[in-house]
This record gives C-alpha cells, structure tokens and sequence, in this order.
C-alpha cells in the first residue's frame, strides 16, 4: 500500500517531472525516494510537498474504492508492459473493467471528431476485423473516428479507451454508455486519479498512452491540425509503427493522414493491411470480420509469429529465477520493443515465461 501510495503521489506532481522521475524509477530508486527529491525540487519554498502529496494520494485512493476503480503501480505485474517501454509512463494506470484488456496485442485507430460518414464507417470496419482476429483496439472514446472505432471493435471483440480525465468523468457525456459497455470486456483507463476534469491540456499527454499501449497507431481522417498527428508523432518516437487510410483530397480532412503517407506510413485499405505490417496474418482458425463475440487470449494465438520455443532467441535470453526488463532483452536479442512485446506475450501464452513487477520477466519453464 505504501508504494501505491507513493506512485500515486507522484502521478500528482507536475508532468514535467515524468522523465526524470522514470529515470530515477528504472535506475532502481524507490517510489518514496523518488517523490521526496522531486517534491522537494517542485516546492522549494514549500516545506512537508511530499507529506501533502501522499495526502492527497490517500484521498484519490479513497475516492477510487468508492467508485470501484482500479489502481495500477508500474511496480504492479499487472501494469501493462507495453506501456513501460515509453520514455515517461504514467506511475499509475487507474481502470474500469478488466485488467487482463491491456495485455493482450493492441493497434490504435484514431481520427477525426468531425469525421465523415466514410471515415466513420472505415473505422468501424477496421476495428471490427482487427477485433475478431484477437486484436485489442484502442482510442480515446472521442467523437467521431474514436467512438467509431471503439463500437466497431465491441461488434466483434475488445476495446480499450483512454481517456483525458479521471475514469469516472466520462467525456463527451454522451459516451458514457458506451464507456460502460467498453468495461464488459475490454477497459477504461485514465493516467489521471478518480474525479479530475477534461481540460485541455491532459489530451496531447493522454495521446502517448494511446501509443504507448499499441503495437502500431491507424490514422484516419486527420487535417494538418489534427491532435490524431500528435498520437502518430509520439508512436514514432515510441518505435511503433504508423499507418494511415487515404481519404478525400478536396475536403481538407485528409491533409494530415496524407501527410503521414508521403512521409512512409503505410497505406491501409483493410485490416490485411496491418496484420501484414504486423507480421500477422488471419489463420484458418482465426474469426472473420462478421464474427460475434468477445476475443480473448487463445483468439490472439493465431496471430502470432509461430516459432519453436526450442533455440528461441528470446527465450534464450532469459534465466529461471533472474527477472530482466525490456532493455536487457532487447538488448540481449537485437529486437526493438514492438517486435519484442509480441513474442514475450507469445512465450507468456505458451507459459513458458511470466511477468513480474515493474515489466520485467522471468523463464520458468526447464524442458527447452
């Protein structure tokens, strides 16, 4: 609890405080140290900072029991790996529904809020196909390609949204139903703490957790203002892939997805698309885009690069008892994160590799 306490306390300092708090986390520093130093640096005339912080920390804690939130400390197994590999992640993930959502294999479909009805109707289809094949789609229950997305993905499978304010401040209203319908199966996160309004400037900060948890980011409709850019933007810096649908060069809406294009994203004109980007491909076995139904981990195994355990490079890299982090296996392999992520969650459904605390993982199995 007294870690929790902490992370959540350093979720609430400033976010320009996020880089260097990550760095002091990942050189092994704990929570509490962490926040004592930054707090001291934020309020240097403004003695007791952290022993406020914590304060209020005990009091979101409070407010997340109350409303059945969930914390997650990046110390906590179940925090989503994929999220630990960006440069600044969130000390706590706070969610409604199930947790098991955000460690499944993810792809982001975002968009325009003023979406035509071809854009409208090309997210859903998109998000449902991916859906079906085992995918998680992601998006920030926005207007428009966002919740366009987000109800083609519940037609077939599961759907994460990501929000700009605290999980129990639903926006736009209108979405709330659909929020609740997103927690069935899939799940509602915030980096924010239970009753924090949607103000302006946590949207552009919620976008590299979009990234982050994707393993490629699908622009659609995006003018040359677009804050979809600022999503594609932090997926490159992240190393995730970037794909975009080409749309209407008279209407001015496409600029920015068209943009991406000349840049080298990837042309997308259906899900194959971006299974293919992914090393993926629909197996027999796999479910259609007409399919019904909620995905779940074994859907995803179709997915996945078949490989033998036996000589895997990246089991090879890991030793039984000794958990390393994401670096020391990258490093180890020569594989970056976004194509590392999807074979540890490959060897994790195999069992032959388990999460532990902080992204790190650890082989447990004796027979390769």
């Amino acid at each position: 609890m007294s870690d929790l306490l902490d992370f959540v306390a350093l979720s609430l300092l400033p976010p320009w405080y996020g880089l260097p708090a990550a760095a002091r986390l990942r050189e092994g520093d704990s929570p509490g140290a962490v926040l004592e130093d930054l707090a001291e640096h934020a309020a240097r005339h403004e003695p007791g900072k952290a022993t406020t912080l914590r304060s209020d920390a005990a009091a979101a804690i409070r407010r997340a029991a109350a409303a059945k939130v969930t914390p997650i400390a990046w110390s906590d197994p179940a925090y989503p790996v994929a999220l630990t590999t960006i440069a600044d992640p969130p000390p706590v993930v706070w969610i409604r529904g199930r947790i098991e959502a955000l460690s499944a294999p993810s792809v982001a479909i975002v968009g325009s809020r003023a979406a035509s009805p071809y854009g409208l109707a090309v997210a859903a289809q998109l998000a449902g196909d991916l859906a079906a094949c085992g995918l998680v789609i992601v998006s920030g229950l926005a207007r428009g390609v966002d919740s366009a997305a987000h109800r083609g993905a519940l037609s077939a499978g599961v759907t994460v949204a990501v929000l700009g304010s605290g999980v129990d401040v639903v926006y736009p209203p209108e979405h709330a139903p659909l929020a609740r319908e997103i927690e069935t199966d899939g799940a509602v996160i915030s980096e924010l703490v239970p009753g924090t309004p949607p103000l302006p400037m946590f949207f552009p900060r919620r976008n590299r957790i979009i990234s982050g948890l994707s393993r490629a980011v699908v622009v659609i409709e995006a003018s040359d203002k677009s804050g979809s850019l600022i999503t594609a933007r932090c997926a490159l810096e992240q190393g995730r892939d970037v794909l975009a649908v080409p749309g209407n060069v008279l209407s001015g809406r496409n600029r920015g997805a068209h943009g991406l294009l000349r840049d080298g994203a990837k042309i997308v004109e259906s899900a194959d698309d971006i299974l293919e980007e992914l090393g993926m491909g629909r197996s027999a076995g796999a479910p259609s885009g007409d399919g019904v139904g909620t995905a779940r981990a074994d859907n995803a195994r179709c997915l996945l690069p078949a490989r033998a355990a036996n000589r895997d490079p990246v089991l090879e890299c890991l030793t039984h008892g000794e958990p390393a982090d994401l670096d020391a296996i990258s490093e180890r392999s020569g594989l970056n994160s976004s194509r590392l992520l999807p074979r540890l969650f490959e060897l994790e459904l195999q069992g032959l590799v388990r999460r532990v605390g902080g992204g790190r993982f650890v082989r447990i199995d004796r027979t390769c």
